[in-house]
């Protein structure tokens, strides 16, 4: 784990709570550090930083030069320095301000947000979604209302304009913040490397189940990595870590796409990387992408009208009956299979008030769909999936909650070759993340359907083949790619 050290300019101000040596002033900070041995270093810049070029400024500056994590980071301070690029990063939150606020509130009133973290009620969401953005120790946050709710002002909190209160929120807020870094068992081995993984505890269909997440802890720990479970309201934390696995479902619009984006801008090894949660969270993306590289996939065709002449088209192009599929959906939402011509246009007209391009394709029906686990383009597991009960898909999203077909695992090198084939071949137009490739075999022609940028990974179902093998794998190819990153 890594050292943290909170930078302050007056060190009498800080009393009980914090560890002896971790509150060190900006001048000690400035002159003694870095430390020889101290590989891993966090800072926490609690230092004035209302001008450009004052100490707090140059506190952020100094540990990024140094190799150290810092909050907040120079970006964050140059971003919030200009209202013009804070507002662009906030434009959405705007809309929701007036229904997250009561009523008895002055025209312009200010609050600050600790950590993420505000006393208010009725601002908590709104307190949070700025930390996110804008990860810094204390926000000032000044709003106005006109035809709604408007952010007017938004700047870094200077401790030292605290209330008593105030100060109190702040200290509390802190200690909470960084007690899992201070709360660091001595029992337990030191290790090379810090993985951050991902996980929605609120998530009805996730990716892994907690069997196979601690298996994957126990398979880094082996290599030298020491894995924490992380959650969606941990953004700010992610300074801390080397690595993130993201082990909850990912969209583009959607914080597992900003998580993946950070880290990636952190220099994190990170896994799914942004470009491939782009590429595979879009089928219309990876149809056109399919199509230019000749991977084998059904008749598709992509439309972004229902009128009658699109509806002519698509008859005389496809056969009864015909499937539809929204571009992001996943785990069989947003798809929909058509029997005749009113489903199908009744169909297509509620999906194109969703998105502006929806995907028409043949249906191929199979007792099964293949999955084929691709890590760094090479096959990694091999499963079959059978349809649920009475069903067309895998999943099947009933008034009485989700069910799911039966599975089937088996090694990769029993894989017809046509199957494994088509499932490299798509792999390798995503990049070189770790993939679940959906394929449909009919004879010995094999169908991509679609590339999952976020396969899953459940005990008893992936593993039943390679066991404990199948986490070592994944955990290896992160130790891999962290030994070249620090080369």
């Amino acid at each position: 784990m890594s050292q943290l050290y909170l930078v302050v300019e007056d060190v009498t101000q800080w009393g009980d709570g914090f560890p002896d040596g971790s509150v060190i002033s900006f001048d000690t900070y400035l002159n003694e550090y870095p430390k020889k041995g101290e590989k891993k270093t966090r800072v926490i810049n609690l230092c004035n930083t209302d001008r450009y070029l004052s100490k707090g400024y140059y506190c952020s500056l100094l540990a990024e030069a140094r190799g150290h994590k810092v909050l907040p980071s120079v970006n964050t301070l140059t971003d919030l320095a200009s209202q013009q690029i804070y507002l662009l990063q906030i434009h959405e939150l705007l809309h929701s301000l007036d229904k997250n606020l009561c009523n008895g509130l002055d025209d312009t009133f200010s609050f600050e947000v600790s950590f993420g973290k505000t006393d208010r009620t009725d601002l908590k969401q709104l307190s949070r979604k700025l930390f996110e953005r804008f990860p810094c120790p204390l926000l000032k946050v000044t709003l106005q209302r006109g035809d709604g709710w408007q952010i007017k002002d938004l700047k870094v909190g200077q401790v030292s304009e605290l209330s008593v209160d105030g100060l109190s929120l702040f200290q509390k807020t802190l200690i909470d913040f960084t007690q899992s870094a201070w709360r660091n068992p001595k029992h337990r081995k030191a290790s090379r490397w810090d993985m951050a993984i991902l996980v929605n505890k609120e998530e009805q269909l996730p990716p892994s189940d907690l069997k196979a997440l601690k298996k994957m802890e126990k398979a880094a720990s082996k290599l030298g990595i020491h894995a924490e479970i992380i959650g969606p309201n941990d953004y700010a934390k992610l300074g801390e870590f080397d690595a993130l696995f993201i082990r909850e479902t990912t969209a583009i619009d959607h914080h597992t796409y900003r998580f993946s984006r950070k880290a990636q801008l952190e220099g994190l090894v990170v896994i799914d990387d942004p470009t491939s949660i782009l590429r595979c969270c879009n089928k219309v993306f990876l149809q056109d992408a399919f199509t230019y590289s000749h991977v084998p996939t059904p008749k598709t065709k992509i439309v972004s009208q229902s009128g009658e002449s699109t509806i002519d088209e698509l008859e005389e192009m496809f056969e009864y009956p015909i499937v539809l599929k929204i571009p992001n959906g996943s785990f069989s939402i947003g798809v929909s299979k058509v029997e005749n011509r009113a489903s199908l246009t009744s169909a297509l007209q509620s999906m194109l008030l969703q998105s502006d391009l929806v995907i028409a394709q043949e249906f191929l029906y199979t007792d099964y769909d293949w999955r084929i686990g691709v890590l760094n383009n090479h096959p990694l597991y091999a499963c079959r999936y059978y349809m649920a009960d009475g069903h067309w898909q895998i999943y099947d999203h009933g008034d009485g909650g989700v069910e799911s077909g039966a599975s089937e695992t088996l090694p990769t090198y029993e894989v017809p070759k046509v199957v494994l084939d088509a499932a490299l071949k798509a792999a390798r137009i995503i990049g070189d993340g770790l993939y679940g490739i959906d394929i449909k075999q009919k004879g010995n022609k094999a169908y991509v359907i679609e590339v999952n940028d976020n396969p899953s990974l459940e005990s008893g179902v992936e593993d039943l083949f390679l066991g404990d093998e199948l986490y070592m794998q994944i955990m290896s190819e992160f130790a891999r790619r962290l030994e070249l990153r620090g080369r």
